[in-house]
């Protein structure tokens, strides 16, 4: 791929996994327009060190139709990351406004991309394994587990997962759907399973920490989540196909045992309480292996491993 006529719009990308896309793009030599309601934060100064200040963010939402096309325009993009999405407590607070964010703002952006002077090379999308019922469901043999999500945030995932699959049917826009399941790494800092990243910031700190659940899920490291979106932009297939991340299905001792396996005195720093989080694991997954045979996975050892070393070498973090 040529990096002088490749531009890629990141939606989201203040966040999390968003600042992991932003590296893994930098990494390639790719330029990058981040489309965020937020401001440039902290954490790209820490991850994509001091050439984050080339990256062109743009303050606003999705909804902000004019701004969209003012941004497709004047910036040239080729190619999408969509990673702008109200999280599940937002959603269940405001069901309204998840729904506008979550539903509306992919369809906004989904138009904005098939009325594009200059035709949109490749898409990838960020969807989740909360558009499956519980593994309970599926357990029991429960054919209607698969669409039936159980937060309104999986339900949103749900219908993007679907609409998606029409602009495929009716103007041929192909995507590439992405399912991660638990994301941690560096800089995962909210939500209740970014206990085991908040868990390796403080064991690199020494100080005692509490996993506030338990349960046994799949665990993805962040730099192989972004790569993911990243390859699924560049190398969209056609069609409107969703894949699953594989990860690595861990319960929460395990998790405090591949910290230990880097820093022992994790074995006395960390401890566990809280409800079980169930499993939303793809009763039938289609994993990223099915497009990409030779797709990697960073194992919870050395994603552990790496992300004690981040913390060690940015304290301030």
């Amino acid at each position: 791929m040529n990096p002088t006529n490749t531009t890629v719009l990141v939606t989201g990308g203040c966040g999390f996994i968003g600042t992991w896309v932003l590296r893994e793009l930098q990494q390639r030599g790719l330029r990058s327009i981040v489309l965020d309601a937020g401001e440039r934060p902290p954490r790209w100064n820490r991850i994509l060190g001091p050439d984050s200040h080339a990256v062109t963010l743009v303050q606003g939402g999705l909804l902000d139709r004019d701004l969209l096309a003012r941004i497709f325009s004047e910036h040239s993009i080729t190619h999408v990351i969509h990673l702008a999405a109200l999280l599940t407590p937002a959603c269940k607070a405001d069901p309204w406004e998840g729904c506008q964010v979550n539903v509306m703002g992919t369809v906004a952006l989904l138009e904005q991309i098939r009325k594009a002077r200059t035709p949109i090379r490749g898409i990838s999308f960020a969807s989740s394994v909360a558009v499956f019922g519980d593994e309970a469901d599926h357990a029991r043999g429960d054919a209607e587990a698969t669409s039936h999500p159980v937060t309104f945030y999986g339900a949103f995932k749900h219908a993007v997962e679907v609409i998606a699959e029409q602009y495929w049917r009716e103007f041929r826009l192909p995507s590439l759907g992405i399912r991660p399941q638990v994301a941690y790494g560096p800089e995962r800092t909210v939500g209740l399973t970014a206990g085991p990243s908040l868990a390796a910031r403080a064991v690199a700190r020494g100080t005692p920490y509490c996993i506030e659940y338990q349960g046994r899920l799949g665990y993805d490291y962040a730099e192989d989540i972004a790569r993911a979106f990243v390859r699924g932009a560049l190398e969209t297939p056609p069609g409107a196909q969703v894949v699953d991340l594989p990860g690595e299905i861990a319960d929460v001792p395990q998790v405090i045992a591949a910290l230990t396996a880097t820093a022992p005195e994790a074995a006395t720093l960390l401890t566990q309480a809280g409800p079980t989080v169930p499993t939303h694991a793809p009763p039938r997954p289609n994993f990223i292996q099915n497009l990409y045979p030779d797709w990697p996975i960073t194992s919870l050892a050395e994603g552990m491993r790496k992300t004690l070393q981040f913390y060690s070498d940015h304290p301030e973090a």
